[in-house]
């Protein structure tokens, strides 16, 4: 089967929905599919290394702006996107908030193309009442007609399905989690640990904090520089990009290490104690499962903590408060201080046994090679 893949960015620009999406495409790959990745890209496109990518040219001026990732496309993205369409057996389409997803179900609609919407978060309270409002409109006009005209709706994250509990479905939406790489994530070592923490200067009576993400509003970074200053013994590394630079900060306790690929930050989740993950109006991100399997505790929003029934015993799930960083950072620090930062080997199991790229690639071929 030809399947095309439609996602905000690639994964080389994007954040998590875009790792998913790649990740995704290689388990389908790997089954015997031929996938394709179309995907809005700001500037030059001749570094893309992979050529089954098919970029879309945008303009991404209000991602710059605004902190959410909104790439506009110019009118060529859409023909070269519908094209694809036309080209493609069945198409995946990753969330439903953007110009890109928008046109593809359109186009796939209209030529009879079966489309599974993966959708993978809800309601992002943003501190900016425009933007906020804007987010609550959206999800109400584009995103439900959206999850009801896919042939299937497939959800990350339990808490992010029930948000949209009262879409009036054409089959029941789909709860599957992402999957793992189970030989590059799992309990570290003593010995890999040792060597990870030296690398970077981290003593072993230090504890390591660490953040994984984009580096926006969304994920919680006036949070961690209040959670940062309020426990200047603990070591927190941050892992990302983004508009806000958290080097501005001036503390002495945070490391900023910038983006890093998949190896490097299985040697992150080696060296960390904890994974602390303050953002709102997630899915099930990424990282938070990952650093499950490499057995970290994990502090995060009551969005992520909510997203897999099963794990829930293992996160410390804390409430956001979007308004409030100082109160939230508050919080944090609060769980932080009362635990014990220790490997959870059970933590690790789960999500070994839970989450499998190969069974969400199978899951989601099904529903696209059914007849409706």
């Amino acid at each position: 089967m030809k399947i095309l893949i439609v996602s905000p960015y690639f994964e080389e620009q994007g954040g998590g929905v875009e790792r998913v999406a790649a990740r995704s495409g290689e388990a389908l790959a790997a089954a015997g599919h031929v996938c394709r990745w179309a995907a809005a890209v700001a500037g030059p496109v001749g570094g893309l290394p992979r050529p089954e990518h098919i970029p879309l040219a945008a303009w991404d001026g209000l991602s710059r702006i605004t902190g959410a990732p909104l790439p506009f496309l110019f009118p060529t993205a859409f023909r070269r996107l519908g094209r694809a369409v036309r080209e493609a057996d069945a198409v995946i389409i990753h969330d439903a908030l953007y110009l890109s997803s928008i046109a593809t179900m359109i186009f796939a609609r209209a030529i009879g193309r079966p489309v599974v919407l993966v959708q993978h978060i809800g309601l992002v309270t943003y501190r900016n009442p425009l933007l906020r409002t804007a987010m609550r409109i959206a999800n109400r006009l584009v995103a439900r007609p959206m999850l009801r005209a896919a042939r299937r709706a497939i959800f990350i994250s339990a808490a992010v399905r029930d948000q949209f509990g009262d879409v009036a479905w054409r089959e029941p939406p789909l709860l599957l989690f992402n999957g793992l790489e189970a030989e590059r994530f799992g309990l570290p070592c003593a010995s890999r640990r040792a060597r990870i923490r030296g690398e970077l200067g981290i003593t072993d009576k230090q504890s390591v904090l660490l953040f994984v993400g984009r580096f926006v509003e969304k994920k919680g970074l006036s949070v961690l520089r209040r959670l940062a200053a309020s426990l200047p013994n603990h070591h927190v590394l941050l892992a990302g990009a983004g508009p806000i630079e958290p080097r501005a900060w001036q503390l002495a306790n945070i490391d900023c290490i910038g983006p890093v690929d998949r190896d490097r930050l299985a040697d992150l989740y080696a060296a960390a104690d904890a994974l602390v993950l303050p953002s709102h109006g997630e899915g099930y991100p990424l990282v938070v499962q990952e650093a499950l399997a490499c057995g970290l505790t994990v502090f995060a929003g009551l969005d992520s903590a909510r997203a897999d029934p099963g794990a829930a015993k293992f996160i410390h799930g804390i409430e956001v408060t979007p308004d409030n960083s100082k109160v939230t950072a508050d919080r944090f620090a609060a769980a932080i201080r009362r635990s014990s930062l220790e490997r959870n080997a059970a933590a690790s199991a789960h999500a070994l046994a839970t989450y499998s790229w190969s069974t969400m690639a199978r899951s989601i071929a099904c529903e696209l090679e059914e007849r409706p």
